[in-house]
């Protein structure tokens, strides 16, 4: 049994064991960097915790060989290890809709989509052109739930918008969720028969082809969405075409209906609903049987409000995470609440952000929060009995802690730990008084110290309204600090988006040949990332990338004044999606600090993105036109220049079906009537993101740009394929 002080080194122990073998470590060779390894046994990969089997045993998954393993306390040693394949895993506690034992069916079933076994694996769901259907597993007989399925009515499928927006691009437009006992299953019909058509463009073939999305953008039509609930086991017993159960909720007015909540006895299924404004939102206890509907949580917000990502239950209520306090807390709501705020019980208190539930027992709650440094993660428990809700940090602080499970009787917790300056590890710690600690596993291998790594530094900047927000750098190895050196800025940017955080990154192509090549790398955050609660993101409402590019601004100047080795004419952003959008307004209105960027897959005019996600932050275009047209990335680029000083490279998809390749050609024509000059590259056929030929040469493009605008020479060779 290890203790915690020979296992945990501190980071300014760890900066010294670098500096004392400085002398005789050599750089990660380059002929490895570029293709993406690195030497043998600099980091090693490592497990994660899935649960505590019971005290003294730990289940760990190791995607790496994709095997389970069962650490023994007692032993000090792994005690078993069988493969098991590609596995998730579900949280400890029942938070997820689906995290009732619901796994992908590993059969075929033809022309399905979207298979899942139910719970106690005897029956399969799934939809078939776009209908719900049930396979028994003994007999093999199959029964339709629905019938009224077409291209544009779906059952057990999920509109565009809701797939990306609302219940999750994991979901992959599965849109149905069983019962615990298995007997029924809830489920979304979606109406697309409303909604545009938008049209892009293959250009495969003889001919090519047009795909069509029905996508909802800002201030038109949305699916209509109903949530049905079907029981099979009646299916089952009488032959007969079931009977849908349809929840009798608000559709009177423009609204969107959330990822619903079974509760473990399967007599309450809890819908969330929100209106179209997405300001007003209530949970609802709908019987399965007749659809009947009572409220039982209900708030409204001035700006906007985020679905729930889980409810957590008991047997007469259930835990959930908000942020109307301008923090997050945990709050306990009993079924019999009734939309009454005084029902609500809150159990946490103090500037919480990014909360996870870990694990509730009759004592305490567990769960995990950027609280006392909104750069790491740390695990905290809370007292559930008496009036004094005392919080107790059990973690350490100068580590970000992710994976975290708590032993069945609360004795020990384990976790992957890291920071900027230490390499993941797994680690398990007593939660009692003898504070013992466990190293299970080290990613940084024996030839870790062999090599020259480079690894981030925090940092946090002043904006010119005073807030302090956190940034991390990467410096170039045996840099000259009477010298001037070119910039690269990574961000994204989007609201409720944490991009610094004070965790391992591991070495990579990147980040290691910029630090070997003499450029500084700078990720930012705004004041909408999170890292100063709901009260900063607010302040980006109806008027989206306003604050987060004057944040950007004031970063560079904090870092131009507190660091004379930024060469100010030398600065370059880069982003993708919300990113790209960031860069080309850095790039042109915010070019006094950034005179180059790339900028991959933005929205140009946040009146060509989807209704769901565009109005949450700025109403409707219909509502709010000032702001649309205020902060539309057309309509600021006066200031662009289009020269060898200030020069933009875009990059886009053509089948992109997130932010539309529509967003760059409108962009495109709007520089080319001005008389700008840009550059740019097409991906035929790439959606949000490319993949395979195409990502290897949009990375070789992009730093060709660099390397001729920041470093003012060509690729080198072993960069150009």
């Amino acid at each position: 049994m290890n203790k915690l002080i020979e296992v945990l080194v501190p980071v300014y122990a760890l900066s010294l064991v670098l500096s004392a073998g400085a002398s005789a470590q050599v750089m990660l060779p380059s002929s490895l960097l570029v293709k993406g390894n690195l030497p043998d046994h600099v980091i090693e990969p490592i497990p994660y915790p899935v649960r505590f089997t019971d005290e003294n045993h730990l289940l760990l998954y190791d995607p790496s060989d994709k095997t389970e393993k069962i650490y023994d306390f007692k032993k000090e040693e792994y005690t078993e290890t069988k493969a098991v394949g590609k596995k998730s895993y579900e949280p400890e506690i029942h938070f997820k809709a689906d995290a009732f034992g619901v796994s992908k069916y590993d059969g075929k079933i033809e022309n399905s989509v979207n298979a899942y076994y139910s719970p106690d694996h005897r029956r399969v769901a799934f939809v078939r052109d776009n209908d719900l259907y049930v396979k028994d597993l003994s007999s093999g007989e199959e029964e339709r739930l629905t019938f009224d399925g077409t291209d544009l009515i779906k059952n057990g499928y999920s509109s565009w918008v809701y797939n990306e927006e609302i219940i999750g691009r994991p979901t992959a437009y599965k849109a149905f969720w069983w019962s615990p006992d298995s007997k029924s299953i809830a489920f979304f019909r979606t109406d697309d028969s409303k909604v545009n058509a938008f049209m892009t463009y293959d250009s495969r073939g003889h001919f090519g082809k047009w795909v069509e999305w029905r996508y909802t953008q800002a201030g038109d039509t949305n699916s209509d969405v109903r949530l049905g609930i079907v029981s099979v086991d009646d299916v089952f017993a009488t032959g007969e075409k079931p009977s849908v159960v349809w929840a009798e909720l608000d559709e009177k007015q423009d609204h969107y209906i959330g990822t619903p909540f079974w509760s473990p006895d399967s007599r309450r299924l809890l819908a969330t609903w929100m209106n179209r404004d997405q300001n007003h939102f209530e949970i609802l206890s709908v019987s399965p049987y007749d659809g009947t509907a009572g409220l039982v949580y209900s708030e409204d917000q001035k700006t906007w409000i985020d679905w729930p990502e889980g409810i957590a239950f008991t047997a007469d209520g259930f835990y959930i995470i908000r942020d109307f306090s301008l923090y997050e807390q945990i709050y306990y709501v009993p079924y019999s609440a009734q939309g009454y705020y005084g029902s609500y019980r809150q159990i946490t208190e103090g500037p919480n952000w990014g909360i996870k539930l870990v694990k509730i027992d009759s004592k305490y709650l567990y769960y995990t929060a950027r609280r006392d440094f909104t750069t790491v993660n740390q695990l905290y428990r809370v007292n559930l009995r008496g009036s004094q809700k005392k919080t107790e940090c059990l973690s350490l602080t100068d580590y970000d802690f992710t994976n975290v499970v708590v032993s069945p009787k609360g004795t020990k917790f384990a976790a992957r730990y890291s920071n900027v300056s230490t390499p993941a590890k797994v680690v398990a710690m007593s939660i009692e008084k003898d504070a013992n600690t466990w190293l299970i596993a080290d990613s940084r291998g024996s030839k870790f110290f062999d090599y020259k790594i480079a690894t981030g530094e925090i940092m946090h900047y002043s904006t010119s309204d005073g807030l302090r927000i956190p940034a991390k750098v990467i410096w170039p190895f045996n840099m000259d600090k009477t010298k001037k050196y070119p910039v690269i800025v990574e961000i994204y940017g989007g609201p409720g988006y944490t991009e610094v955080m004070d965790d391992w990154s591991r070495p990579s192509f990147n980040n290691q040949w910029w630090a070997q090549n003499g450029v500084i790398q700078i990720w930012l955050d705004n004041r909408a990332s999170g890292h100063l609660g709901k009260k900063s993101i607010n302040q980006i409402y109806r008027q989206l990338t306003h604050y987060e590019l004057r944040d950007f601004c004031d970063a560079m100047k904090w870092f131009e004044q507190n660091f004379s080795c930024i060469d100010p004419a030398k600065v370059g952003i880069e982003g993708f999606s919300y990113g790209g959008t960031m860069t080309v307004l850095a790039v042109t209105r915010g070019n006094e600090y950034f005179k180059y960027g790339i900028a991959g897959a933005g929205v140009y005019d946040w009146s060509l993105y989807d209704s769901h996600y565009t109005e949450r932050y700025m109403d409707t275009p219909q509502d709010n036109p000032d702001g649309y047209a205020k902060n539309a990335v057309l309509n600021n680029l006066d200031s662009y220049i289009g020269d060898d000083s200030n020069m933009l490279f875009l990059s886009h998809g053509t089948l992109d079906d997130n932010v539309h390749f529509q967003n760059t050609l409108q962009l495109v024509r709007a520089l080319q009537e001005k008389g700008k000059k840009f550059k740019m590259m097409v991906y035929p056929e790439g959606y949000h993101g490319y993949k395979g030929d195409q990502h290897r040469f949009w990375e070789r493009d992009n730093m060709e740009f660099w390397y001729k605008y920041l470093l003012g020479k060509p690729l080198p060779t072993e960069l150009d394929y």
